[in-house]
């Protein structure tokens, strides 16, 4: 004998069992749906919004969305539903453009943290006699592809600041240091600002090396880049130029000032500190300094009169500073 249950789906027949069938789908789906007249009245609520919002259908189907959910964006929404009424087209907004439509608690404890569910948006128009009557909205959860492409973005960050720091002292390199010359001198010369550069390298660097090893050569080298970094300023720009020559680049200073710096910097390199947690050591700079003229050239032109000016120092006996002379 069948059961009542059977005889209720043989009565639906073919038709009628499809759409059975199609109303499950769209509420048993992992995705969300929801379906809006062109009024806004929700005529259609699926189990995975249920799930999210704690609501049922019985209490959301019938009721204006803006006005059972004051916090979703209307005017951006009610934008896009009446182009896809108008259009009689699909739209899709991705969780890059809007991270979420309705902010849904992330439910991955381990790896979500705190942030809201992310979510990409298809919506779909409803057509019926050759016009749009509702359009669906599938919420899918993007979470993962988020947190996917969040961890591809750091790291790519952590890989373009390796690339642009060097590995020793932890201040820009030399390819950093012409990216940034370049984009300085074109910024002074266009609003007719100071520039100013100061080249300084350990004196007698082989010496340290001979006589305590490379290690402490290295110690040596992050001490004089660590007190370039603390005594100039946040906006001023440190690289290290090769082995034990490093440039600074001082925006908006005149080479006055920009001497007093590097005096300053000298002054702080010289002070005693501790290699390797036993080695006590101190070294000296030579420093050169020059400034941005209406007839320099370009950077290079620039770092070369820095160049001349420490070259100077050193023929001068070491340990201080001298300002390039034209």
């Amino acid at each position: 004998m069948a059961s009542p249950q059977a005889d209720a789906t043989a009565a639906l027949g073919p038709a009628g069992l499809a759409v059975d069938f199609l109303a499950r789908l769209i509420d048993r789906i992992n995705v969300g749906i929801v379906t809006v007249d062109a009024d806004g009245t929700v005529m259609q609520w699926n189990r995975f919004l249920h799930a999210h919002t704690c609501l049922s259908p019985e209490q959301v189907i019938g009721q204006n969305l803006y006005d059972r959910f004051p916090e979703l964006p209307r005017a951006w929404l009610e934008r896009k539903l009446r182009s896809v009424f108008l259009l009689k087209n699909f739209a899709f907004t991705s969780w890059r453009q809007r991270p979420y439509l309705f902010r849904f608690d992330n439910h991955r404890p381990l790896t979500g943290g705190a942030e809201p569910m992310r979510q990409d948006c298809t919506f779909i128009p409803l057509e019926q006699d050759g016009e749009v009557k509702a359009v669906s909205i599938v919420i899918t959860d993007a979470t993962d592809t988020y947190e996917s492409q969040t961890r591809l973005d750091e790291a790519v960050a952590a890989l373009a600041a390796q690339s642009e720091r060097d590995a020793l002292t932890g201040v820009y390199n030399r390819r950093k240091l012409e990216q940034v010359l370049d984009a300085e001198m074109k910024r002074a010369r266009r609003y007719n600002q100071s520039l100013s550069a100061v080249m300084f390298d350990i004196d007698h660097f082989k010496r340290v090396n001979d006589t305590h090893g490379h290690l402490v050569g290295d110690e040596a080298i992050k001490h004089v880049a660590s007190r370039a970094v603390a005594i100039l300023r946040v906006t001023d720009f440190v690289a290290r130029y090769g082995g034990e020559e490093f440039v600074a680049l001082l925006p908006g200073e005149q080479i006055a000032g920009a001497a007093k710096a590097a005096e300053r910097l000298r002054e702080a390199a010289a002070k005693p500190f501790t290699a390797l947690s036993e080695v006590p050591l101190s070294v000296t700079i030579s420093a050169g300094v020059s400034a941005l003229r209406p007839d320099t050239a370009d950077g290079k032109a620039l770092l070369a009169e820095a160049d001349k000016a420490l070259y100077a120092s050193k023929a001068a006996g070491r340990n201080r500073v001298t300002i390039f002379t034209p």
